[in-house]
């Protein structure tokens, strides 16, 4: 028995570590290749690893790009987006969970619906709005059409729905109102929630290729995503130099992983049992 035990945990290990190796493989084949030359980059059979460690695709994306500028712009949008729907999505989530108005359950499903629509049929009349408004290759244009989230109003949502009621009649019998109830009972309650939009969110703005593509032209106005798209030439690509940036990409999210991990982990657990 004891046998047949350590074969099926041998087993189990060797299926969480083959799924490991696909995941991690190609971003190390990412970092591998930033540091070959470019010749080597594209010979065939490949080779995995280099066979001398160079730099020079990082100096060389530098120079290429506004990296400095396009790096701020990214990091703009990406604090402005999560800060604006941690804020508009608590205040909605708690509106819809604990406060009666006339036609809530319908304008609920509304906003649901939202969520069973490809964000692609929005492109045209998100572009129209701001062309009106005249913010066409601007920082603003990054973050205002995501300034709300349908996702994130319904997740909180679910979270201020599983705290007792008795939280609140105590609070109104104390004299509290509605904002103080919602910003010094409610909100501290659900922070988990909050940490798990707030790291669903700034994963999603920091890694946004399509819209900051369409909305903005220049260089100096794009994000990572769109400006790393620019060094992707018509008879050949420097993938040295692509790979190096989107090393230096990738590392602000992997940082942010690493310093909330326990909270990321706790809050997504919590709101898959949250309803």
């Amino acid at each position: 028995m004891k046998n047949k035990q350590k074969l099926r945990k041998l087993i189990i290990h060797l299926i969480l570590l083959s799924g490991i190796g696909v995941v991690i493989f190609p971003f190390l084949w990412m970092v591998l290749t930033s540091f070959k030359a470019t010749g080597e980059a594209m010979q065939i059979p490949p080779t995995i690893f280099p066979k001398q460690f160079l730099i020079d695709a990082y100096t060389q994306i530098i120079s290429s790009l506004p990296f400095g500028q396009v790096y701020l712009n990214t990091f703009i949008s990406t604090v402005v987006t999560t800060i604006a729907q941690l804020i508009f999505c608590a205040m909605a989530g708690y509106a819809f969970a604990r406060i009666d108005f006339p036609f809530k359950n319908v304008i609920f499903v509304v906003l649901l619906s939202v969520l069973m629509v490809p964000g692609q049929i929005f492109l045209i009349p998100q572009y129209l709005i701001v062309q009106k408004m005249d913010l066409l290759d601007s920082i603003p244009a990054l973050f205002i059409p995501n300034l709300f989230s349908a996702f994130g109003t319904f997740l909180l949502r679910q979270f201020f729905m599983s705290l007792p009621k008795e939280l609140e009649e105590a609070a109104l019998l104390d004299g509290c109102n509605r904002f103080q109830i919602f910003g010094k009972i409610m909100l501290p309650l659900v922070k988990p929630g909050l940490v798990s939009l707030a790291i669903f969110t700034a994963k999603f703005a920091w890694n946004d290729f399509m819209w900051p593509l369409i909305v903005n032209t220049s260089t100096k106005k794009m994000t990572l995503g769109p400006a790393l798209s620019t060094l992707q030439g018509q008879y050949i690509t420097q993938y040295p130099m692509q790979m190096a940036g989107a090393v230096m990409a990738v590392i602000p999210i992997i940082v942010l992983f690493f310093i909330f991990q326990k909270q990321f982990i706790e809050g997504v657990a919590q709101s898959g049992i949250k309803g």
